[in-house]
């Protein structure tokens, strides 16, 4: 991570309460096409509440002070170097948690539902909340009104609809709920067996589902900030047509680009 100590200093001194949102984008190196893992660090004011209705109307305060950790290695390695990020922010350590469940009750880490980035939390964060982020539990909701009343109609649109707000108001237990009424109103041919398999995903992020809470308290429900990283620094500028890059410069190239946005720039050019 270029520039700890500053970034720290920043990082400590930033309003708000402590997100960590990770995932993943491909590069095409010069060992075949990899994934880049990345990790944002960063400080959020919290937002007036909302209701679950409201969800996507409201505007949430910018996040402050991102520190962007990346490399393409294993997930274990990487939760290491995640561990060792937020060490050096001085975010989260362990020891403080085993002692005390107040840091366990602020800051979140958001990301997509994917296996390897729960398990990092897991290992790495214990005690930090999960959050699935909401626009991928949509989709499964989605999925879901598909299979169930099929594509494109108007009752498939109304039937998502009522799950999402569902899963925001209600997280699991509102699944459990839509799931009966979809299967009460399932045709002939609906694909009663695709909607369990959505009702078993929602089933394995149960915990996950605290959008209610974070809605009333103004908190962020989504992961965009390091999609949009990554949509910045590795679609943009890394996957441009015909672009190949040695592998062992791709994650320090994403971190540097980073700085762009941070007082540490001109240092790190200086240095």
């Amino acid at each position: 991570m270029a520039s700890e100590a500053p970034a720290a200093a920043r990082f400590e001194a930033a309003p708000g309460v402590p997100e960590l949102q990770i995932d993943a984008g491909k590069a095409n190196t010069n060992e075949g096409w990899k994934d880049v893992k990345v990790a944002v660090f960063a400080k959020r004011p919290a937002g007036l509440p909302a209701a679950a209705s409201d969800w996507d109307k409201r505007k949430l305060p910018k996040p402050i002070a991102p520190v962007v950790v990346a490399s393409i290695e294993e997930a274990e390695m990487f939760g290491e170097r995640c561990r060792s990020a937020a060490n050096a922010l001085n975010l989260w350590m362990p020891a403080v948690l085993v002692v005390s469940s107040i840091l366990a009750t602020v800051g979140s880490i958001l990301a997509d539902g994917a296996e390897w980035i729960w398990n990092i939390a897991d290992r790495h964060f214990h005690g930090v909340r999960q959050i699935l982020d909401i626009f991928h539990a949509a989709e499964h909701i989605a999925d879901g009104a598909k299979a169930a009343l099929g594509e494109g109609t108007p009752e498939t649109e109304a039937a998502k609809d009522r799950g999402v707000l569902k899963v925001l108001g209600q997280g699991y237990e509102g699944v459990v709920v839509w799931v009966g009424e979809l299967t009460g109103q399932m045709p002939a041919g609906g694909d009663g067996a695709a909607l369990g398999t959505e009702w078993n995903y929602f089933a394995g992020q149960k915990t996950r589902l605290i959008y209610a809470s974070r809605l009333a308290s103004g908190e962020s429900i989504g992961s965009g900030m390091v999609e949009g990283r990554i949509k910045q620094l590795i679609k943009t500028r890394i996957k441009q047509t015909g672009a190949k890059w040695r592998k062992e410069h791709v994650a320090p190239f994403v971190e540097m680009i980073n700085l762009t946005e941070t007082p540490e720039w001109q240092a790190f050019w200086k240095r």
